[in-house]
């Protein structure tokens, strides 16, 4: 027994010690990444980068004024807050449906696979689906279409956490609404969303900080722009695009301004998730 006992606590070391590896390097390539973003970012980051389009390389020529990114930050802005705006009610509707109606249905079952493959399914593959849809149709890239395509990004995500969160409420507090003569609708929008409403705001914030970076799909949708666009029915910036085309121009000065970009995306990604944790942390 004490050989037993001795075997055991020794493999209990390796496996923590081999636990305590994997996770100091992963720390260090996440700190490494960081320390890149904030060393390259900063570097070219200014007052220009948030009130100045986009301008051809002035390399060679210092003289020239700078390029900025707010056509990025701007088409950016737009594209992501209607994907949201698009996504989220749909999300909420469905998850709502598949906790309160059709938790042990085929139908239920079937949405909820589609759900789930949805939500792993490369975003590349939902760009190719809304330019046959919407770009082809209309004739040109759009900022309608990669709006549009974000938008689906965001639906498996709030469909999974809303299931989730209103199927944490206990059976007994539904009853005892319904006994006091409620409709299930009310009991759900003045009971449910209520008990859920922070693990549903965190599965809003994480499915918006998912989107705030994707590039593939919007190659294939919005596409991107040089100025400053509004209107939804043309191309329009945003900043993975921007990063996308002007990390691969070869020029040093667009170079730096891509990095500025990446370190934007990362800070506002950041943001968002620290966010989402101290609300579901409160929740809890």
């Amino acid at each position: 027994m004490r050989a037993r006992g001795a075997r055991r606590g020794r493999t209990d070391r390796i496996i923590t010690a081999l636990s305590l590896l994997a996770t100091a390097i992963g720390l260090f390539f996440l700190a490494s990444i960081l320390l890149t973003l904030f060393w390259r970012g900063l570097a070219a980051m200014d007052l220009t980068i948030f009130t100045t389009e986009f301008r051809p390389t002035r390399y060679g020529d210092e003289s020239l004024p700078k390029g900025g990114l707010l056509h990025a930050i701007v088409g950016s802005l737009i594209q992501v807050a209607i994907g949201t705006g698009i996504g989220t009610p749909i999300g909420l509707l469905v998850g709502t449906y598949l906790a309160e109606y059709a938790q042990r249905t085929a139908l239920g079952n079937a949405v909820r696979f589609v759900s789930d493959i949805l939500l792993s399914a490369p975003s590349i593959l939902i760009g190719l689906f809304i330019y046959q849809l919407v770009v082809l149709p209309m004739g040109a890239f759009s900022g309608l279409a990669g709006a549009l395509a974000l938008a689906i990004i965001v639906i498996p995500v709030v469909v999974r956490t809303t299931e989730d969160m209103l199927s944490l409420i206990p059976n007994t507090l539904r009853e005892a609404v319904i006994g006091l003569g409620a409709p299930k609708w009310k009991m759900i929008t003045l009971v449910g969303y209520r008990a859920a409403l922070s693990g549903i705001v965190t599965g809003v914030l994480l499915a918006i900080a998912r989107i705030a970076g994707e590039t593939a799909p919007l190659l294939l949708t919005s596409f991107g722009n040089s100025v400053t666009s509004t209107d939804l029915t043309r191309a329009m910036a945003s900043l993975p695009i921007a990063i996308y085309q002007q990390a691969n121009s070869g020029f040093p000065d667009l170079i730096e301004i891509a990095w500025s970009a990446a370190l934007l995306v990362t800070l506002g990604v950041l943001a968002i998730n620290i966010i989402a944790r101290v609300a579901l942390r409160k929740k809890h």
